[in-house]
């Protein structure tokens, strides 16, 4: 009988064990990238993935050595090159410390940093050559770290580390740093702006911009010679993969950015999965992964902890009456982003249009912004059908959700401008967002939108959306918003301000016990729909200034 009794428990031991793994592996195929590709709200294109052919180049065999005091830069070229001629393959770069200076990838070339291996760009700035910005342009920038123009069949693999020499390029503000830290950056050399708030790493560096007006209004064509001068100022994307095709970023470390790490630019077919992303939180321009006028994009399962935007798409091109959409088509997958300006971005360029891109299972922890839509009169087009789902944010500093029109990106020593001043031309427009399954725990407010008076923000449908925030939802200037099942426990303040807003539908909303109204309508504030919301007190929740009339907020 015992013995029996000890069979059936173990069958049934066996069956549950048996029904867990069951479940995890359906949870694993879920979350799949093929899972997430089917999961897309739109059609969502077959990314192509390179392929190369099983060939090993060595750097070694090219003469590299990674002791951490030779310079590789001809090794590394050697070895790429080979590859190139050969057909393709495997350039392997292996365990050790490999100093070198810019890397130029070619068509069909792997370049696989093995785990153990720390490619460390050089420090010296005259390693770095003034190389045209594109293939067919007639501007010169200085040579980014890695680079490649119009290649086709690339890729940066392995577990490596690869390190950008950011802190030999980037300014810092002191207002970033702690006392001790600022003493001991102005200690290492460099010098500091006249008002005390700035450091650059040298005098070429905070000259730069003054020489660079100087220069070209002397010189007519100016040449890679004449912007050497401005070249610690002009500092590089770490990498940079301009009109090329069939990219893989796949498992690296990518770290220490003299401005944005991951910048691909009007690149067709990109895959960035399972790579590491990283800058310091000070790093100025520190942008984890910018997607520019990109089509067919999958960043999947990728950790991003950075100085300024974490997931990014950047637009720019021939405006909203093209009838062209620079970014399209991109899925976003299973990423983390730690500290950032914003989780997912758009923006602030958007003039070259942006639509098709789906935001999923993605977690947001101690970023500046949670979603994030920026955009300004003068660097705007059309950004529509964004699809983003399921999302998990904490320790966020500001909205958890934000649409801001408004924007200016102001440089490294320079102020905002106030003003406000539209451009007759590129308007932002930012319409047809469906955004679901987002929760919250901690912002400094729940929702900010923001609209230039000639471009209302527009057709935002939200649903299910949780959000502890210190302050309320802030709206001007919007239209035809929908706000269903959404909930934002808030310390202070009304629960939504809402000016010049029209058709707007809160759908089984709720008024936290800390707020005292619910909404403050003002200015040309009409159709605003309460349904199925409880609301306390109601002859006080609602109030009105600046304008808005009394019907402007119907309870049904």
């Amino acid at each position: 009988m015992r013995k029996n009794h000890r069979n059936i428990i173990t069958k049934i031991m066996a069956l549950v064990i048996g029904s867990m793994l069951l479940h995890v592996t359906s949870q694993a195929q879920e979350r799949s990238l093929d899972y997430y590709m089917k999961k897309a709200p739109f059609i969502m294109p077959k990314v192509k993935v390179p392929e190369f052919q099983d060939k090993v180049f060595n750097v070694t065999e090219y003469g590299a050595v990674g002791d951490g005091q030779t310079m590789n830069t001809q090794a590394f070229a050697a070895a790429i090159n080979a590859c190139n001629e050969a057909g393709g393959g495997k350039v392997v770069v292996p365990p050790g410390l490999w100093i070198t200076g810019p890397i130029q990838m070619k068509s069909n070339v792997n370049l696989h940093v093995e785990r153990g291996a720390l490619v460390q760009f050089t420090s010296d700035h005259t390693q770095y050559p003034m190389v045209k910005a594109s293939a067919s342009s007639s501007r010169y920038v200085t040579a980014s770290p890695i680079y490649g123009y119009k290649v086709k069949n690339i890729a940066i693999t392995g577990k490596g580390i690869i390190d950008g020499a950011g802190e030999t390029w980037r300014p810092v503000k002191k207002a970033k740093m702690t006392d001790d830290q600022w003493k001991d950056l102005v200690k290492s050399g460099g010098v500091v702006s006249k008002d005390g708030k700035l450091w650059w790493p040298s005098k070429e560096a905070i000259e730069g911009k003054d020489y660079l007006k100087s220069m070209k209004k002397k010189v007519d064509k100016p040449g890679p010679i004449d912007y050497i001068p401005a070249r610690d100022y002009m500092r590089p994307y770490m990498v940079y993969l301009v009109d090329c095709e069939n990219l893989l970023i796949e498992n690296i470390t990518l770290r220490n950015s003299p401005k944005f790490v991951v910048y691909p630019n009007n690149c067709q077919n990109v895959t960035i999965r399972h790579a590491n992303v990283y800058n310091d939180w000070w790093s100025q321009n520190g942008d984890g992964v910018d997607i520019s006028a990109c089509k067919n994009v999958v960043v999947y399962q990728c950790n991003i902890n950075v100085g300024d935007d974490g997931i990014c798409m950047k637009s720019s091109g021939d405006g909203p009456e093209s009838g062209t959409y620079n970014v399209e088509n991109v899925l976003i997958a299973g990423c983390n982003v730690y500290h950032a300006h914003g989780g997912f971005v758009v923006g602030s360029n958007t003039n070259g249009n942006v639509r098709n891109v789906f935001v999923n299972d993605c977690n947001f922890v101690g970023t500046d912004i949670g979603i994030r839509m920026k955009s300004t009169a003068g660097k705007g087009g059309i950004v529509e059908n964004i699809f983003i789902k399921d999302i998990y944010m904490t320790g966020i500093k500001g909205a958890a959700i934000s649409f801001d029109t408004f924007y200016q990106n102001v440089p490294a020593g320079t102020k905002r401008d106030t003003s406000n001043k539209l451009a007759p031309h590129d308007i932002p427009v930012f319409r047809n967002y469906h955004i679901s399954n987002v929760y919250c725990l901690g912002a400094g407010q729940s929702i900010y939108m923001s609209a230039l008076p000639d471009s209302p923000i527009q057709d935002i449908y939200m649903d299910n959306v949780w959000i502890k925030a210190k302050k309320g939802a802030d709206m001007t200037n919007v239209d035809r918003i929908t706000l269903k099942n959404v909930k934002t426990d808030i310390q202070q303040g009304p629960v939504y301000r809402i000016s010049d807003g029209r058709d707007v539908t809160i759908d089984n909303g709720y008024m936290p016990k800390s707020a005292k109204v619910f909404i403050e309508a003002s200015g040309d504030t009409k159709g605003i729909s309460v349904v199925n919301t409880s609301v306390p007190g109601l002859k006080d929740a609602v109030k009105t200034t600046e304008g808005a009339t009394s019907k402007a907020v119907q309870f049904k």
